[in-house]
């Protein structure tokens, strides 16, 4: 019989997008963070995605000191792939943005592939009664430009490079996938790239069936066999765009920093929830989940015994 596809999920459980204001299920203390993670992998995923915050405001908080108070409770309790952001907020500086990494050593970081005008004033529409004066200030600005220059995008390669952390790369319109291809072509970075394409947030390309065939076209083109595709789709487009993809032989990642819903008009109560719905997805296709372990020989990772947390 013929070895079937395994399918990584990836959760991302709480992001820098949305505020606390917006979900009484979104995790912001160190220990609701921690909780989620651990939710999420026993619901079947194999890596998370992690980002701090101020667990008093819920701010972003990209300072090594926040990922310590969860990164050795996480890694205790469960065998998931971590992955840590280095994209922070988009408010931070590069050097801000690369400590957790640098600091941790984790298996998996994010990387953000080129600049972009960054959106989120349009959740002003359905969030109105904010508690902290933060959230409506940084809601509001529509000046943000989310840098990611070639110069950045190096700096956070070359900080990274001694620590055999491997990268999400994280593609947010056509250009980023040729920014990629920049860095392959020098050896920057190695295969099998893991490669995260980005639907539906505003500034980057759309959420349409179309937009999804366009980048996985471009990333078959300039990259063959060397990369390994996931997408993530912002809000309402979180399930559609994985069942899509899936199908068409992704990976796909969920969570409440994507997303806060469950179908319309229903907050996700937990990660776990929307892990537990994409994998309904997934198997109703007819497809595995993969294992922490499988994800890890699937993407060429270290494993977990070398990271420094």
């Amino acid at each position: 019989m013929a070895t079937k596809r395994k399918v990584i999920i990836t959760c991302a459980v709480t992001g820098a997008i949305h505020t606390p204001s917006m979900s009484p299920h979104l995790p912001v203390t160190p220990e609701e963070i921690a909780e989620a993670a651990v939710g999420a992998a026993e619901a079947g995923a194999a890596i998370v995605h992690l980002h701090a915050r101020n667990p008093e405001t819920g701010e972003p908080d990209q300072t090594p000191e926040a990922f310590a108070k969860f990164l050795p409770v996480i890694k205790q309790r469960t065998n998931c792939v971590v992955n840590l952001t280095t994209g922070g907020a988009p408010t931070m500086s590069i050097e801000e943005r690369v400590r957790p990494a640098a600091t941790f050593k984790p298996e998996v970081a994010s990387l953000n592939l080129g600049s972009m005008n960054f959106g989120l004033f349009g959740m002003l529409d359905r969030f109105k009664d904010l508690k902290h004066e933060w959230e409506r200030t940084y809601l509001a600005n529509k000046d943000i430009i989310f840098r990611n220059t070639f110069g950045q995008i190096e700096y956070i390669l070359t900080t990274c490079a001694g620590n055999d952390t491997r990268f999400e790369f994280e593609c947010y319109d056509t250009a980023h996938l040729y920014n990629l291809k920049y860095f392959f072509d020098r050896g920057l970075v190695k295969a099998p790239l893991f490669i995260q394409t980005v639907f539906g947030l505003q500034g980057g390309i759309g959420a349409h069936p179309e937009d999804v065939m366009h980048m996985k076209r471009t990333a078959d083109r300039l990259f063959g066999d060397n990369y390994r595709w996931s997408v993530l789709g912002a809000g309402r487009n979180q399930l559609p765009i994985a069942a899509m993809a899936a199908a068409m032989g992704g990976n796909v990642r969920v969570g409440l920093e994507d997303s806060l819903w469950a179908g319309p008009g229903k907050f996700a109560t937990s990660n776990a929830e929307q892990v537990r719905l994409v994998r309904q997805i997934i198997e109703g296709l007819g497809l595995e989940i993969a294992t922490p372990d499988e994800a890890r020989e699937i993407l060429s990772l270290k494993g977990g015994d070398r990271v420094g947390f």
